[in-house]
């Protein structure tokens, strides 16, 4: 798990300025709320007084309040009132909690769950198709009782659908593309492959009956970051389904998905509920293999896996990672479970690059020399 990246926290209309919404994210608790002015904010779930937990609380106007001795914290973090010290106190300068960067896109609520200054920060990825009259999206959240990279890798896999997926008619890489490493493109924050598949199976599928122009048969998957997940699947030129899965791990063992798939065929309201069992069906088959794998997580050597040309993807993914534990962002796991329960412990927000004096420890990391990955 990595600190620096955005992370989706909730459905928009989960988030409310009636009730606060408390999430648990890279082990860590935080609370989603709205102001009055319907903007959202995302902090960490543990008031600077004595630890009581702000998402148990209320929101009142531009605030949060704790429910243990009503301290109020506002979008930013600081606090805005202490009811035992009356309303013309001048509050201390520690009471304070981390606030993360929040975008509100997809309809969906991120937070960038780390310190970078905006100019630094790895982006979210853009989806252009989104609230267009040409697409429609559906979303869907499920858990998965699984380590995020494992479902990242999943995604990134061409050779699964064939075995995995057999029912839903996708396509295949034919022999000599499946002896082949495939063409990895690299893109800022990630690595990319796009192919027409050469090893198309039979026509009878849910949807060939209703597919509009010759089969193209082409296909990709793409990640930005470590938990954002594209896949393109262009049954014809005017037939595709774009799908685009953002990730936030819970724990080491636990993973949210929120997945926003867009078509642009089959838009009519009477096909809404044709296409979500489609879907549900797919995720149901991928869910039944990653949360059987072992070991749960990512082996931190390639030798511990037998890797083959079809999984170049999932190579160069983990390449990627190995920069990011180079920049010092993985959590120490080790180290902060030995920590949760004796200290309040949260991801450090941007706020701390220009004031000091916090009351939470910040996560613990792993410095490059103490990685255990590697590309043997």
């Amino acid at each position: 798990m990595y600190i620096n990246f955005w992370y989706p926290v909730a459905l928009a209309s989960e988030v409310t300025a009636e009730k606060p919404l408390r999430v648990k994210m890279l082990c860590l608790p935080f609370v989603a709320f709205r102001d009055s002015n319907g903007q959202a904010h995302v902090l960490s779930d543990t008031c600077a007084h004595r630890g009581g937990a702000l998402g148990l609380g209320k929101i009142k106007g531009n605030s949060i309040a704790c429910p243990y001795h009503g301290w109020e914290f506002g979008g930013d973090g600081r606090c805005t009132r202490i009811p035992s010290l009356g309303d013309d106190a001048k509050l201390p300068a520690r009471a304070k909690v981390d606030a993360y960067p929040v975008q509100e896109k997809y309809g969906l609520i991120f937070a960038f769950l780390g310190d970078l200054p905006a100019a630094e920060r790895p982006p979210l990825y853009d989806v252009e198709e989104y609230g267009t009259p040409q697409w429609r999206a559906q979303h869907f959240v499920f858990d998965v009782k699984a380590y995020y990279e494992r479902s990242i890798e999943n995604g990134l896999d061409p050779i699964h659908n064939e075995f995995v997926h057999q029912a839903q008619g996708q396509p295949s890489l034919s022999p000599e593309q499946q002896r082949t490493p495939l063409p990895i493109e690299q893109i800022p924050w990630g690595s990319k492959h796009y192919i027409k598949f050469g090893g198309a199976k039979s026509e009878d599928t849910a949807l060939s009956g209703v597919r509009q122009g010759p089969r193209l048969g082409a296909a990709g998957s793409w990640h930005q970051g470590p938990n954002q997940l594209v896949t393109y699947i262009d049954l014809t030129a005017t037939n595709s389904f774009h799908q685009y899965m953002f990730e936030t791990p819970i724990d080491e063992s636990n993973t949210r998905v929120f997945l926003v798939s867009l078509r642009n065929w089959l838009i009519e309201d009477q096909h809404e509920k044709r296409m979500e069992e489609v879907t549900r069906r797919v995720i149901a088959e991928d869910l039944l293999i990653v949360e059987n794998l072992n070991p749960v997580r990512t082996p931190d050597s390639n030798t511990k896996e037998v890797l083959v040309p079809g999984d170049t993807a999932i190579a160069h993914y983990r390449d990627w990672l190995r920069k990011w534990d180079a920049l010092g962002w993985r959590i120490d796991i080790k180290t902060l479970n030995e920590r949760l329960g004796d200290y309040a412990i949260t991801i450090p927000c941007p706020g701390r690059r220009t004031s000091d004096n916090w009351v939470q420890e910040t996560v613990p990391l792993l410095q490059s020399s103490t990685s255990n990955r590697n590309p043997a």
